[in-house]
């Protein structure tokens, strides 16, 4: 058997120096190397050996395995192809390459992130809190006590009696004003979470709260404030309206509106025919609020305010269904390329 060894080397090395050709080379590479060749019927015959031959006949089977395996390989880079490759397969240059995916930020972080972009112009800061709220943090430090009509107002998630799934930003700001003395300026962006679920609400979404603390502070600053950010979202030439409104925790109170950006003020579907579409709550800090975190409402004033990114979001790239937003219809998200 060792005859037969050294003669397949012999004629293998005789056969790969005449190969001129990447087909030559599968061919030979097939009789040595496949299932039905050589080698592996010369691996069968082994087991025909002696027990003290099997050992050394065995060696020498793979060290000349190797040596084919090695030489058609080095063959193969020669004559510019790999020896595994069927002699059909081909490479054409002219197809055009494939274009690399990438991905992009959701179009809810995108608006998320434009908006504290422009209140950090303003100088406010981000604050954070938990999503897991005590009853006392998310409505009675807001000046909405157990027995108070405006909790209906909320469809709230209770965890137990007294912890509630947050459902506004709004507690951020008793924590920053428990932790921190004023002036301040602090915007809270999250997600909350209510009972309720259609075209233009979904049980989970984010709100950005806002809240200035100072000597002086006026309706007149918060008017600027709005006005300042509205007109950099939705554009220079946005009109602003501000209604008389109610909210617990803040007093005077209102709903600003701006200009329908579907229509341009003129009526349409989207704003019910009025020209005008709401946009966000604000107001002047409840004295209440204030008395809850130990501030001097006789020193201090501040104003607040509270706005849902996925309603900013729907206008500004104009959709109809908030759901959309939370589908991962990749069909969907790839049409909103980062800001």
């Amino acid at each position: 058997m060792i005859e037969i060894i050294t003669k397949l080397r012999q004629d293998f090395d005789s056969l790969l120096e005449s190969a001129s050709d990447p087909k030559q080379l599968e061919q030979i590479r097939i009789d040595f190397l496949g299932k039905k060749g050589k080698l592996p019927a010369l691996m069968k015959e082994l087991r025909n050996a002696s027990p003290e031959e099997k050992p050394q006949l065995g060696k020498d089977i793979n060290l000349l395995k190797q040596h084919v395996e090695n030489k058609i390989n080095s063959k193969g880079a020669c004559l510019g192809t790999k020896s595994s490759k069927k002699s059909d397969e081909t490479f054409d240059t002219t197809l055009p390459g494939r274009k690399e995916l990438t991905g992009t930020l959701h179009p809810i972080t995108q608006v998320m992130e434009e908006i504290t972009s422009i209140f950090f112009g303003l100088g406010f800061q981000v604050e954070e809190g938990p999503e897991i709220e005590t009853d006392y943090y998310n409505f009675e430090a807001l000046n909405i006590p157990k027995d108070h009509p405006a909790r209906d107002m909320q469809d709230t998630f209770y965890i137990e009696d007294e912890t509630v799934l947050r459902t506004h930003t709004s507690p951020v700001q008793i924590h920053t004003m428990e932790n921190r003395e004023p002036p301040l300026r602090i915007i809270a962006p999250g997600k909350v979470y209510r009972c309720d679920s259609d075209v233009s609400h979904t049980p989970m979404f984010h709100q950005i709260e806002g809240l200035m603390v100072d000597e002086g502070v006026s309706f007149s600053h918060l008017k600027g404030i709005m006005n300042i950010f509205l007109q950099e979202v939705f554009g220079k030439d946005t009109k602003i309206r501000f209604r008389p409104s109610f909210f617990p925790f803040t007093c005077p109170s209102a709903e600003v509106d701006i200009q329908c950006v579907m229509c341009s003020g003129k009526g349409c579907r989207v704003c019910s025919q009025t020209g005008w579409l709401e946009i966000l709550g604000a107001g002047m800090v409840d004295p209440a609020v204030f008395k809850a975190v130990g501030y001097d409402s006789e020193k201090w004033t501040g104003f607040a305010f509270g706005l849902g990114i996925e309603r900013i979001a729907m206008l500004k790239f104009g959709i109809n269904d908030i759901r959309l937003f939370f589908e991962n219809d990749l069909r969907f998200l790839k049409q909103f390329p980062n800001l």
